[in-house]
């Protein structure tokens, strides 16, 4: 029996310039601490070797405290062996980086820079495939077929790519094939690059990233802590979360028979009582009565505060304006005039997509600033 734990994508260094400034910190240093909570993954799991499949750093020049911290992290980890594949963010030619960290390695993290057989452990075999450059163009797995073991061996494949029919997170190359497992003899293929749990299957998987880095893939990060009873058996995988934030995105479908407010609170009381290491957005679509809809912008604005980033994204909600609602922002005079010409803009149309959203904006800004005053 033999057990591991497979992670990717740790993606140290990201600077996540897409968010404001004044969220970033944590997230760059919950990076680095996933490190140590892989590690206790593995010590619960019984594990003693952790298959990193490619992206340990977001870029092949990460500072010199990125990766000389990680390396220090993994040491502390005792009775841990690392074994770290290069992906496409940091592959083979960051020469002047793998070089540095062969010199500065521990004992226990080893780099896999050759497509080439290692016994990991007695009749224990791992077929990396680590990544030459940013944009391979080829299969780098397609060597594994041919590669013979001894029949008593556990054979593990590790590479980091997209597979055929499904797809790629960043690396533009869909071109694993699915039953590369099945091909190569593998009782277990540890896959990188798609930054959430993927399962092809009984023995591919992608581990997904142990700290999520975006919306796309929703909840906490996490890793899989394998065990293999032999050659040939099917592999026990059980994800194990690791992730200290929580990403969200919830659609918010409106119709103007709705209390838009009312609606808002479902998903914000689904977010649950840890809202400080929660990250949500939530897309609002559908129409609304513009009073309805200024209720519901307030509504998202003062849930805000709770959360450690909060995103309300009503770019695809259409507003219903009435003449009544005209009248919430003046009866006659100057105001009422302005209202009316944003209004027949906001519906023109002969008026492009962005000039009509430009009016509907300023009339929705219009109205909160009257209602504001008169408050």
């Amino acid at each position: 029996m033999f057990r591991f734990i497979h992670s990717s994508d740790l993606h140290l260094g990201r600077r996540f310039g897409n968010l404001p400034e004044e969220v970033r910190g944590r997230l760059v240093e919950a990076r680095h601490a996933a490190i140590g909570r892989i590690a206790t993954s593995a010590r619960d799991h019984g594990a003693s070797h952790v298959l990193l499949a490619g992206d340990l750093f977001d870029t092949e020049t990460p500072s010199d405290s990125v990766w000389r911290q990680a390396l220090a992290a993994m040491n502390s980890a005792e009775g841990l062996q690392w074994w770290i594949l290069p992906g496409n963010h940091d592959s083979l030619a960051a020469e002047a980086l793998w070089g540095r960290v062969r010199t500065h390695a521990p004992e226990n993290v080893h780099l896999l820079g050759a497509s080439e057989p290692v016994e990991i452990a007695p009749r224990v075999v791992l077929l990396p495939a680590p990544v030459p450059r940013r944009f391979p163009g080829r299969d780098l797995t397609e060597w594994m077929p041919l590669c013979a073991t001894p029949e008593d061996n556990v054979r593990i494949g590790l590479a980091h790519g997209g597979v055929l029919s499904f797809g790629s997170e960043d690396s533009g190359a869909e071109i694993i094939p699915p039953d590369r497992a099945a091909s190569a003899r593998l009782d277990y293929l540890a896959l990188g690059d798609w930054h959430g749990v993927k399962q092809f299957g009984d023995r591919t998987f992608y581990s997904g990233t142990p700290e999520r880095d975006r919306f796309k893939h929703s909840g906490p990060g996490s890793c899989l802590a394998v065990t293999l009873l032999g050659p040939g058996a099917v592999p026990e995988v059980n994800a194990i979360r690791t992730g200290q934030f929580d990403w969200r995105e919830a659609p918010l479908a409106l119709t103007p028979a709705q209390d838009a407010v009312a609606a808002l609170e479902m998903p914000l009381q689904a977010a649950g009582k840890a809202k400080r290491d929660m990250l949500l957005r939530i897309r609002a679509t559908g129409w609304l009565r513009l009073p309805a809809r200024m209720a519901l912008a307030r509504a998202a604005e003062l849930a805000m505060p709770e959360f450690w980033h909060f995103e309300f994204d009503d770019s695809g909600l259409s507003t219903e304006c009435t003449p009544q609602d005209l009248d919430g922002i003046g009866l006659s005079g100057a105001l009422r005039l302005a209202a009316e010409g944003l209004h027949q803009k906001s519906e023109a149309a002969a008026a492009t997509p962005a000039d009509r959203a430009i009016a509907a904006a300023a009339l929705r800004r219009l109205y909160s600033y009257v209602q504001g005053e008169a408050q």
